[in-house]
């Protein structure tokens, strides 16, 4: 398919499930405000590259003035996969720039290499979002992302938390990280990829290759198959951290870090038979 179908599918048959998506969620979270200079970060992944192609198409026809940079970091990908990053590029209309840095060898012999790389990976990326003067930095989770992590939370970290649609960077000051593809479900993302015939890296790391095993995966898996026996499975899990109730929790930390719990006004409470 042409770099023109394929921009044309985004505001025809993809439109319902991605493109207004996409805009829903910037004006819901008011992730963008005009003047606003992006840094749009494509992996090469179907995700990365989509969140590339819709903000091509949001720089010509969005509510917000915005201007885009479409930032590649190659951490040490092979050739092949480097030229199918930039023949997908190419043919989505996404002018992207590549920087090199060796992030796989740094990370070769480490017992953890995929916490690692995703820590150094992220670093990089804010280094050259403010070196390229932007005050925003765009990554592609989408919405399964965002209700995975909310489990793998629960179950490996013992914690209840999200992956927020924005947050400002602590380390970088001035800059803001966004997720558009936030109300994005990954099946789409999958249905427009082979609508277009296009092919996306999936695990490029030269270093492990361990997407099928992953815990991840594992939790993708299980939310399949709770979602058999109740199709709301995936909605109540977000709205489960859309819908929290403080009093109803034994403890939670402040934005400071200071822990406080259900007793702490326990005494002064009145009588409530629906907290029993």
């Amino acid at each position: 398919m042409g770099q023109g179908m394929i921009a044309q599918s985004l505001h025809g048959e993809f439109a319902g499930t991605l493109h207004r998506k996409f805009t829903a969620a910037i004006e819901e979270y008011r992730l963008l405000q005009s003047g606003d200079r992006v840094c749009v970060c494509v992996s090469g992944g179907k995700d990365s590259m989509l969140l590339g192609a819709l903000f091509r198409e949001y720089e010509k026809h969005g509510k917000v003035p915005v201007s885009a940079r479409y930032l590649v970091m190659n951490p040490g990908y092979s050739e092949k996969d480097l030229a199918l990053i930039k023949e997908n590029a190419a043919r989505l209309d996404i002018p992207i720039e590549i920087f090199t840095t060796e992030i796989f060898k740094h990370i070769r012999n480490e017992k953890a290499p995929c916490f690692l790389c995703s820590k150094m990976r992220r670093g990089h990326l804010y280094n050259k979002a403010r070196e390229l003067g932007c005050n925003k930095m765009a990554l592609g989770h989408n919405f399964d992302d965002v209700i995975e992590s909310i489990l793998m939370g629960m179950i490996y970290g013992g914690q209840v938390q999200t992956m927020l649609p924005r947050v400002r960077s602590q380390n970088y000051e001035g800059i803001e990280l966004i997720r558009p593809l936030y109300h994005i479900r990954e099946r789409d993302i999958i249905a427009w990829r082979n609508f277009c015939g296009l092919e996306f890296l999936r695990c490029a790391c030269s270093v492990t290759r361990r997407e099928d095993g992953s815990k991840r995966s594992f939790i993708k898996r299980l939310i399949a198959r709770l979602a058999e026996d109740n199709p709301q499975t995936e909605q109540n899990i977000f709205r489960s951290v859309c819908n929290v109730r403080l009093d109803r929790l034994m403890s939670y930390k402040d934005e400071s870090g200071e822990m406080h719990g259900f007793l702490d006004n326990f005494d002064d409470l009145r009588a409530d038979d629906d907290r029993a």
